[in-house]
């Protein structure tokens, strides 16, 4: 076998690897996601650990004024919920499902963040046994405030 034959085939088994990798290893494990969230709010710690099911790390950080820092990192108005999460410089609004947030880090498009507007029955950490799933989207929104569907539900 020649040396470039060689070549090609070590070049090819090393990008072989390099994926099966990182589809095995998504980058979910190395994500903090930090949860601005109001103390007494119970979905949204159950929002979090749906997050810690599926392998990130989250830091819950009570606040007084849920819509001061909803203003401060500029989610718009109609994408409202009652937690708000920062990871990797994106914003997460609602109860995004840990996949979605997954899909955001993977892809990394020019976005300003995703949101679940309002608290649909059986998104994460809405969950309610025996009642029927409100259909939901997942929204990715834009600095310039594009909004588009990212995901349905």
């Amino acid at each position: 076998m020649s040396k470039k034959a060689i070549g090609f085939l070590l070049a090819t088994f090393t990008l072989v690897a390099v994926i099966i990798y990182s589809v095995q290893n998504p980058p979910t494990a190395d994500a903090q996601i930090v949860n601005y969230k109001s103390e007494s709010c119970g979905c949204c710690k159950m929002w979090q650990d749906h997050l810690i099911d599926n392998a990130y790390t989250v830091e819950g950080v009570n606040v007084d004024r849920m819509d001061l820092k909803k203003d401060e990192l500029g989610v718009p108005q109609n994408l409202r919920s009652c937690h708000t999460a920062v990871v990797e410089g994106y914003i997460v609004e609602g109860h995004v499902p840990a996949k979605e947030i997954q899909r955001l880090l993977l892809e990394k498009p020019d976005a300003k963040g995703l949101a679940v507007p309002g608290m649909p029955i059986n998104s994460p950490g809405m969950e309610v046994e025996g009642a029927p799933n409100d259909p939901y989207d997942v929204i990715v929104f834009y600095e310039d405030g594009r909004q588009e569907v990212y995901a349905s539900y």
